[in-house]
């Protein structure tokens, strides 16, 4: 059984999002090595398997991958693609249920887009 956080996301998630999340920010850069699997196994005391499980999930998103007896990398292109999982995300998650919602207690779509730009402010 892996480690969770308090959200109940098994650990190896985690990993793959912190890792999504330093390409996102470019604190790692195409091209640039991620540490290994045994750095994220002793930086979360779990077993390197977990860790693995966690850099795969991205190499088989075509996010990493690896030079055979070097490590894994950051595959070029990586941030634009993770540009539009994560806008198709946000949309699905955020902007279809604020329109739900908003449909549900009688909020126009004039009122949503008032109510949006005053926020943005």
């Amino acid at each position: 059984m892996s480690q969770m956080d308090g959200e109940g996301r098994p650990l190896f998630l985690q990993i793959a999002e912190r890792i999504e999340n330093d390409i996102m920010e470019e604190v790692l850069k195409e091209e640039e090595q991620v540490p290994s699997t045994n750095q994220f196994a002793v930086f979360y005391r779990i077993n390197p398997a977990t860790a693995a499980k966690g850099v795969n999930i991205l190499v088989d998103q075509n996010i990493l991958y690896k030079k055979r007896g070097i490590g894994m990398f950051v595959m070029t292109g990586a941030r634009e693609q993770l540009l539009k999982k994560r806008k198709a995300e946000f949309y699905e998650r955020y902007v279809v249920a604020m329109i739900q919602e908003a449909e549900k207690i009688g909020i126009t779509l004039d009122q949503l887009v008032t109510m949006v730009a005053k926020g943005a402010k």
